[in-house]
């Protein structure tokens, strides 16, 4: 692969950005929203004083870093969509550009809008609420690095769903990161599901992430198989990634097989 060409992928999408400043909306608004909407929830939950733990600590933390696996997803989604609107997305693949490279450039322009936002929201965590990312400690890292792979890993797969089916579906892409926070322990925790669900939910890399702060957080020790659990969402993140790759190269050599890609712009719905 060549750095150059996926820098050039890259920093289209940043003079994007900052050719047009509504497009900041998409990397703040909506994450500064959710960050003061829960963080007002959470105070006034905290307030009946029942709870041997603060609301705060625990329910905003899980949402600080919920979103920042749903921006990394959406990231994506949004710059993959945005050459199908403006039937561009032809136009790259007339050059040397290859689809990996296509698709790193995208995940580093998602990477970098999702950071952005999330040290943002951290900040108004914690002039607002006074919410410290940091109680959470040096495990903050490998829970944000299995999100940001599973977050990468359903980007890819959501584009290559929309690739297949057209810009028509690109309704699938919006509502996945909500169906999948019911089922990941974002706002509860596992054994709150039912037990049929308990299967499904270990399926999901960012179950373990969840489980393991909210553990952290409230009994204030580290659970014994804190490490086994950060291995297997870590090994789960990453066998997603991979197998969503795999399917959108797949998905793409099928089209250029068809023909069908000469076909995938706005209006081919």
């Amino acid at each position: 692969m060549s750095l150059s060409r996926i820098y050039a992928i890259y920093i289209r999408q940043i003079f994007l950005l900052k050719s047009n400043p509504t497009r900041l909306a998409t990397v703040f608004l909506w994450l500064v929203i959710d960050i003061i909407q829960w963080g007002f929830i959470t105070k006034y939950i905290g307030s009946f004083g029942e709870a041997t733990f603060g609301f705060v600590t625990v329910i905003l933390g899980a949402i600080l870093l919920w979103e920042f696996m749903s921006r990394i997803q959406q990231g994506i989604l949004m710059a993959f969509l945005e050459d199908i609107w403006t039937q561009n997305f032809i136009n790259f693949f007339a050059s040397p550009l290859k689809i990996s490279e296509y698709l790193c450039g995208l995940v580093l322009t998602s990477i970098t809008t999702s950071l952005a936002g999330f040290f943002a929201v951290v900040a108004i965590a914690g002039v607002v609420f006074g919410y410290n990312v940091l109680r959470i400690g040096v495990l903050l890292l490998p829970f944000m690095f299995i999100l940001l792979i599973f977050g990468i890993g359903m980007g890819v797969f959501v584009s290559a769903i929309i690739f297949r089916l057209g810009p028509s579906a690109e309704w699938l892409g919006w509502p996945i990161p909500m169906v999948l926070s019911l089922f990941a322990g974002v706002y509860f925790p596992i054994s709150t599901l039912p037990p049929a669900l308990h299967a499904f939910a270990k399926l999901i890399p960012a179950s373990y992430v969840f489980e393991s702060m909210r553990s952290i957080l409230t009994a204030g020790t580290f659970p014994g198989d804190l490490a086994v659990n950060l291995l297997i969402g870590a090994l789960l993140a990453f066998i997603y990634l991979l197998m969503a790759s795999r399917v959108f190269i797949h998905i793409y050599r099928k089209n250029l097989q068809s023909g069908n890609i000469a076909r995938f712009n706005a209006e081919a719905l």
